[in-house]
């Protein structure tokens, strides 16, 4: 049986629109669980910026290692050896932070090991196993064996530690997946057993978790790539190599975009087959009915169940979700107790989190496209406008912002559970002072930003850098090689 719900437990897993209005508001905002939920958010959110970069730039290293081999052209070497950097620093980082968030598990949420231990332990052994292993193995021979080792040997570790990073995503999205879809288990004593793994590893949502996860790698590669590209033209990089990785980056994403879009529907079209109470939030829609609009814009007013400002499109939901104009959408007023408790996820963090997803994967095709376009009528790179540079360059990290917006929607969805129907983020929670949990939420806040900070510059002044020996004279150098030694 799973843990009843009760009033208190919603209210305590919700965010503040749950919360009572007076006194008591202050108090339950700053109690352990809320701020566990936050200090977890956090982690989990600084984490996934960077295998988001290693899952797919391993393979884009692949790719420009077997052309290398292929054309024996120097421009693709250079390529290879520029963003084995950028996958060096993303990786290290990676790691680090993981290594932190699994310690909450133990710290903040000892509940969810203790229930669905039996499940989600082996899984993460799994993906340590089979993956972190590999990655560790032949990540030394990819970053420093170039000129060491053979380059037959040189190429398969590249593919091993590519190869690597996206098994280790396939174990961890199988334990996401699980957690909203569970399958394949039974509960003995309030505690879950493991019946039938193949169920378990190929639950209902794992196929197009996995999926949409690894195009959004691909997509967030692809614009780091056009956009450090595009801001060494900027600053004065005239190299052939950097028109190859500047179209390289742009064709990626104009082809994975696509692609994307239709993952994401059959996505949406499991989650509203799974988990409808999500899919209403992530609409904004109320009532149960046919003809639902696709909001672009509203403000939803949980507390009177409505939606203020609606600006949409006459049945698009319905059109979306249902393939139907007439389709019937799920409404919220369906997931509420008799006593009026709420059993939907927070409407408004759901509803904007999932538009501020879909909005940058619009401008993700747009500027894809627009580029591609671009070129053509252009003839090549130098003939871009700088101002289509630039806008590149805005657009470096969009594939983080894409990325965070799909994972608050997914996981602020799934509320009040922490497992969809076995077992709610109140029961996992550990009893730790809320005091002693803001202090490190805080200590935490200040690490990860003077980190993503540090990223975000050591990756422009690699860019700089990088430029500046590519443009610089070489016949001076030439000369100075040519003056004897005293």
């Amino acid at each position: 049986m799973a843990p009843q719900v009760g009033a208190n437990a919603l209210l305590r897993v919700g965010t503040i629109p749950y919360l009572p209005t007076n006194k008591v508001c202050w108090k339950v905002l700053m109690e352990e669980l809320l701020l566990s939920r936050i200090q977890f958010a956090a982690n989990i959110s600084f984490h996934i910026l960077f295998p988001t970069i290693t899952i797919a730039l391993g393979w884009v290293l692949l790719f420009f290692k077997l052309r290398f081999n292929a054309t024996k052209d120097d421009r693709w070497m250079a390529a290879y050896r520029f963003w084995v950097k950028v996958f060096a620093l993303s990786f290290g980082l990676g790691v680090v932070s993981g290594i932190t968030m699994s310690f909450q598990f133990g710290t903040n949420w000892p509940g969810f090991m203790e229930t669905v231990g039996n499940v989600a332990g082996p899984l993460l052994a799994y993906e340590v196993l089979t993956a972190f292993f590999l990655e560790a193995a032949f990540l030394g021979i990819m970053l420093f064996g170039s000129r060491r080792v053979p380059n037959w040997l040189h190429t398969l570790a590249t593919f091993l530690v590519a190869f690597g990073t996206t098994i280790s995503a396939f174990w961890i999205l199988v334990l996401n997946s699980w957690m909203h879809t569970p399958a394949g288990f039974e509960v003995r004593d309030g505690v879950v057993h493991a019946t039938d793994w193949m169920a378990i590893i190929f639950n209902p949502s794992m196929p197009y978790r996995l999926v949409h996860m690894l195009l959004a790698s691909g997509l967030t590669v692809a614009f780091l790539i056009a956009g450090v590209s595009a801001y060494r033209r900027l600053v004065g990089d005239t190299s052939k190599g950097v028109r190859l990785t500047f179209k390289t980056g742009v064709w990626l994403g104009a082809i994975l975009i696509p692609i994307q879009i239709y993952a994401g529907d059959m996505h949406g079209l499991n989650t509203l087959e799974y988990q409808p109470q999500k899919v209403a939030a992530m609409e904004g829609n109320w009532n149960t009915s046919s003809h639902v609009p696709l909001l672009l814009f509203a403000l939803p007013d949980e507390e009177n169940r409505k939606n203020d400002f609606e600006i949409g499109i006459p049945s698009g939901a319905s059109l979306i979700l249902k393939h139907d104009p007439a389709g019937v959408v799920p409404g919220l007023n369906d997931f509420y107790a008799e006593d009026g408790t709420a059993l939907h996820p927070p409407v408004a963090p759901v509803f904007w989190s999932f538009r501020i997803m879909v909005g940058t994967g619009v401008l993700m095709l747009l500027a894809s496209w627009g580029t591609l376009y671009a070129l053509r009528r252009n003839r090549g790179v130098d003939g871009l406008n700088p101002w289509l540079l630039r806008g590149l360059v805005a657009m470096t990290f969009s594939g983080w912002i894409a990325t965070l917006a799909g994972w608050y929607t997914t996981e602020i969805g799934r509320q009040p559970w922490l497992v969809q129907g076995v077992l709610t983020t109140e029961a996992a929670v550990a009893d730790v002072p809320a005091t002693m949990v803001g202090a490190t939420l805080a200590a935490y806040l200040v690490v990860y930003a003077a980190l993503l900070i540090a990223y975000i510059t050591v990756i422009f002044r690699l860019a700089r850098k990088s430029s500046e020996a590519d443009t610089r004279p070489h016949s001076g150098a030439a000369q100075v090689a040519l003056v004897p030694a005293e």
